[in-house]
């Protein structure tokens, strides 16, 4: 008879099933979607420009704004969803690239910087990592009423550390402790082998540091992304 899954290898299985629609999705998205919509816009512009009906084209452009207004939101949503350069680069650039449209979206302006040269993690490890930051900046743009983030990531041999800082109203952490949002970054972070801390103060804000520390035979799995 066949032994049953460990527990992590069954969220793991899971994550991982769900991660590739996510991929999916955010390709069709935008490959599909945003494109057609892109020939919509453009055909809009042209009826404009060789339009002479005033209201007409005050009209067409309205509607050029709307659709511009909405290849930005899908643009930012299947970025969201899946970053292209998180498989193909690095968490740092994906990182970057996440958080141009999330000051756009936000008008939170957001500091990152990198310390030490990037470890090439297996695609899952990105994936979670990613996937926490991203939980805590949703949860600054809600809640933290801030508008100044710094992120640092550092790079050593065999451990990694990235420090998320706001400077908003901060929460009681033992009161918030088991929300569904920072049970989830602690539960992906222990999927990966990490660990999330988190620490914040009434008036002062909030700091998440996430740690990962890799054994020292590490190397890169094979993973398709």
């Amino acid at each position: 008879m066949m032994e049953p899954l460990p527990k992590k290898d069954i969220n793991r299985y899971l994550l991982q099933s769900s991660e590739d629609e996510i991929k999916r999705i955010a390709l069709e998205l935008h490959e599909g979607v945003g494109q057609t919509l892109y020939s919509v816009y453009s055909g809009i512009q042209f009826l404009e420009t060789n339009t002479e009906d005033t209201k007409m084209k005050n009209y067409m452009r309205e509607m050029a704004e709307v659709l511009e207004r909405t290849i930005q939101e899908i643009r930012y949503l299947s970025v969201e969803l899946h970053p292209p350069t998180l498989s193909t680069i690095g968490l740092f650039p994906a990182l970057q690239s996440y958080l141009k449209l999330y000051t756009s979206t936000f008008g939170i302006v957001v500091e990152i910087e990198q310390k030490g040269e990037e470890i090439p993690l297996p695609v899952s490890h990105r994936i979670g990592l990613f996937r926490v930051c991203q939980e805590a900046l949703a949860n600054i743009a809600k809640y933290a009423d801030s508008d100044k983030i710094k992120i640092q990531l550092s790079w050593e041999q065999n451990r990694i550390q990235i420090i998320i800082e706001d400077f908003g109203v901060g929460f009681d952490v033992n009161a918030q402790l088991h929300s569904h949002g920072l049970a989830a970054m602690g539960e992906r972070m222990k999927l990966i082998g990490g660990e999330c801390i988190i620490s914040s103060e009434l008036g002062k804000g909030t700091m998440i540091k996430l740690e990962l520390r890799l054994p020292s035979d590490f190397r890169q799995e094979e993973e398709r992304a």
